[in-house]
C-alpha cells in the first residue's frame, strides 16, 4: 500500500496516485474501478477517492458509471485524431500570440522551463512528462489569452494518455529525441525574440512530429 505524502492532502494524493497509475498503464484503459477496493489499496477513505475520480472524469480520463464503480476511459484513434486537429491549429496560434505578447516574466518562465526539459525515453517517467508540460504551459501562458490557455490546459491530461501510447511505440531513436529538443529550443527562441511567424511555423512542425500524432497510427493499426 502506498504511503500518502505528508505534503499533499488526501484528496490531492488520491488524485495524483490514480492519475499516475492510469498514465503509466498500471491501471489499463477500460478497467472497471471498484471505489472501495481502490481506496483500500491506495490507503485513503472513499471520500477523497470519489473526489479524485470526479476530477479525473472532468479531465476525460475516467467515466463515472455508478455510485460504487467507475471505468478508465478507453483510447481511440478517433479521439486521438480530434486532439491532434485541435493542437495542430491552437498550439501554433498560442506560440504566435506568445511571441507578440510575452513579458519579461514570461521570458524568464520559458527559459526556466526549457532548462528543466529532459528527453522522453520511458513512458513511466512522469517527471519528464511534467517538465514537457511545463514548457508548453509557459508558451501558452505567454499568449495572455485566457480562453485559449484554458482550452489547451483542459486537454493536456487527456492528450498525455495518447502521448504515452506514442512513446511506448516509438523505437529508441536518439535522432528523434535530438529533433524534439531542437524544436523546443527553436520555439523558445522565436517567442523570446518576438518572431510571431517563426514561432507559429516551428510549433506547427513540432505538433506534426508529436507523440500524439504517432498514437493515431498505433491505434488505427490495432
Amino acid at each position: 500500500m502506498p504511503t500518502p505524502s505528508p505534503i499533499l492532502t488526501k484528496n490531492a494524493y488520491a488524485y495524483e496516485e490514480l492519475r499516475r497509475r492510469i498514465l503509466t498503464g498500471d491501471i489499463e484503459q477500460g478497467s472497471v474501478l471498484s471505489q472501495s477496493k481502490l481506496a483500500q489499496e491506495i490507503g485513503v477513505s472513499t471520500t477523497p477517492l470519489r473526489e479524485a475520480l470526479r476530477r479525473l472524469a472532468a479531465e476525460g480520463m475516467v467515466e463515472l458509471k455508478s455510485h460504487s464503480d467507475a471505468k478508465v476511459a478507453s483510447l481511440t484513434a478517433e479521439e486521438a485524431r480530434d486532439l491532434y486537429v485541435i493542437r495542430e491549429n491552437l498550439d501554433p496560434l498560442a506560440a504566435g500570440l506568445a511571441a507578440e505578447s510575452r513579458t519579461p516574466a514570461d521570458i524568464a518562465n520559458i527559459r526556466s522551463a526549457l532548462e528543466q526539459l529532459k528527453p522522453l525515453h520511458d513512458a513511466a517517467d512522469l517527471a519528464a512528462m511534467t517538465a514537457h508540460r511545463e514548457f508548453h504551459r509557459a508558451i501558452y501562458t505567454a499568449s495572455h489569452n485566457p480562453l485559449l490557455i484554458g482550452i489547451l490546459e483542459g486537454l493536456w491530461d487527456k492528450a498525455d494518455r495518447y502521448r504515452q501510447i506514442g512513446l511506448k511505440s516509438q523505437k529508441d531513436s536518439e535522432k528523434d529525441r535530438v529533433r524534439v529538443q531542437e524544436e523546443h529550443i527553436e520555439i523558445a527562441n522565436a517567442v523570446i525574440q518576438g518572431d510571431r511567424t517563426r514561432a507559429r511555423e516551428v510549433m506547427q512542425r513540432h505538433v506534426l512530429g508529436s507523440l500524439g500524432r504517432r498514437a493515431i497510427s498505433v491505434l488505427t493499426d490495432n
